[in-house]
C-alpha cells in the first residue's frame, strides 16, 4: 500500500463518462466524488471518456463542476489532451514523453456497459492496476440481468418470476415468444438486459404494447428481460460494504423508494426527481424486517462474487417477503443517490466512504483473488 503524507498522497485514477448511455450519469457521480474526496490524502487523475471512446485528462476543477444546468446533464468536452494507460499504471500523454503519473488504484465511476460490465476491470486487471469494486466476472454477471437473476436462483435468493428475450427469439420466433410471455401476467417490466439508471424500461399493462416495449429496450441491448409486475410490493433498497481483512460485508440501513406518481423509479426520476419520488432515508420498517432484508442483501453480495461495493434493490411483499430484484456493481454517488445516502444514515459520512472504498482496493492483492 503506498503511504500517504502531505507530501506523499496516494495517486487516483478516476474514470468517468465513457461510450454507453449512462455517460451523463457517470459525469455526475465523478463530480460529487471529487467534492467528498480529500485531497490532503489523494492526488485525483480525472480521466473522462468521451462518447467516442476517447480518454481525456480533465482538470479537477473541471471535473468537479459538472452539474445538470436547466435539465441538461453533463457529458465529457472532447477539448482536453489525450492520455492512454499502460501496464504498471503509468498514465501517459498521447506525444508526450515524460508519463503523467503512475497510478496507484483506479477508481472507474463509469455505468453501463464499458464500465460496469467487467470491459474497464479487465484492462485494469491486464495493466496490473488495483482498483474499486467488483472484479470483471461479477461485475459482468452483474450488469446482465439475465445471467444475474440466473445466479440468484442457483443460490436459492428468492426473486419474482422472469424471462429473458434474446435477439433470436424476437427476431425469429416472435410470435412463439409472445405467447411464452403471456403466463407473466400484468403488468409487466420490460428491460434491456444490459443497461442501467432504468434507461430503455417499459411498464407495460396492456398486451398490445408489449412489442413496442421490447423494441423500446432493443435500442440499448439486443438481450430483453421481462419481469413479472409484483402488486402492493415496497421497493427497499440496502447498501453494502465489503468486510475488512475477511470479515463479512458490512450492510447499511434500508432506505424506501416511494413514488408519488402513477409512474415508476426511471431515468427521470433518479437523476431530475422534482415532485416525482421520495426517497425514504432511512425506511420505515421494523427491526424484524431490516435484519431479513439486510441478510438477503449481505447473501446476494457474497453470491455474485461482489468486492468493494454494491446496493442490493429488493421488494417487500404484503406478506413480508423479501424478493431481490437486483444488485448494481457500481451504484451512483450523485446527490440524489441511494448508496452514499444509506451509508450516511447508518453513520459513515461521504468523504470517509469514499476513503473507505479506496482503502478496500489498496489492500486487496493483484491477480486472481
Amino acid at each position: 500500500m503506498t503511504d500517504t503524507t502531505a507530501h506523499d498522497r496516494t495517486t487516483v485514477l478516476l474514470v468517468y463518462g465513457g461510450k454507453s448511455s449512462e455517460h451523463p450519469v457517470s459525469c455526475l457521480t465523478a463530480a460529487g466524488v471529487l467534492a467528498a474526496i480529500d485531497h490532503d490524502r489523494y492526488e485525483v487523475l480525472p480521466v473522462g471518456i468521451t462518447s467516442a471512446g476517447r480518454w481525456t485528462l480533465v482538470p479537477i476543477d473541471v471535473a468537479a463542476a459538472m452539474k445538470t444546468v436547466d435539465g441538461q446533464l453533463p457529458t465529457v468536452d472532447d477539448s482536453f489532451p489525450e492520455v492512454v494507460l499502460g501496464n504498471g499504471g503509468v498514465l501517459h500523454r498521447v506525444g508526450a514523453t515524460t508519463p503523467v503519473a503512475t497510478v496507484d488504484v483506479a477508481l472507474s465511476l463509469m455505468h453501463g456497459p464499458y464500465g460496469e460490465d467487467g470491459t474497464i476491470q479487465g484492462l485494469f486487471e491486464m495493466a496490473g492496476i488495483r482498483y474499486v469494486g467488483s472484479g470483471v466476472a461479477a461485475s459482468a454477471n452483474g450488469m446482465d440481468k439475465a445471467l444475474m437473476k440466473t445466479t440468484f436462483a442457483r443460490f436459492e435468493l428468492p426473486q419474482g418470476p422472469w424471462q429473458l428475450v434474446t435477439d433470436s427469439d424476437w427476431t425469429h420466433h416472435r410470435d412463439e415468444t409472445l405467447a411464452g410471455l403471456q403466463p407473466l401476467g400484468l403488468p409487466l417490466f420490460v428491460k434491456p438486459a444490459r443497461a442501467g439508471s432504468s434507461i430503455g424500461i417499459t411498464k407495460v399493462t396492456d398486451p398490445a404494447d408489449l412489442p413496442a416495449a421490447i423494441e423500446a429496450a432493443r435500442e440499448h441491448d439486443p438481450r430483453v428481460v421481462v419481469e413479472q409486475g409484483l402488486s402492493g410490493v415496497r421497493e427497499i433498497e440496502c447498501a453494502v460494504l465489503q468486510g475488512r481483512d475477511g470479515a463479512a460485508p458490512r450492510a447499511s440501513l434500508l432506505g424506501e423508494v416511494r413514488m408519488l406518481t402513477d409512474g415508476f423509479y426511471d431515468f427521470d426520476a433518479k437523476y431530475l426527481p422534482g415532485e416525482q419520488v421520495a426517497l425514504d432515508i432511512p425506511a420505515t420498517v421494523d427491526d424484524e424486517l431490516q435484519a431479513a432484508a439486510q441478510a438477503v442483501a449481505v447473501r446476494t453480495f457474497e453470491a455474485m462474487g461482489a468486492e468493494g461495493l454494491a446496493r442490493v434493490d429488493m421488494f417487500v411483499t404484503p406478506e413480508r417477503a423479501v424478493l431481490v430484484n437486483e444488485i448494481n456493481t457500481m451504484p451512483g454517488f450523485t446527490q440524489y443517490s441511494m448508496y452514499p445516502q444509506l451509508w450516511q444514515a447508518t453513520g459513515l459520512a461521504y468523504p470517509d466512504l469514499v476513503d473507505e472504498l479506496l482503502q478496500l482496493a489498496l489492500a486487496r492483492p493483484l491477480g486472481l483473488r
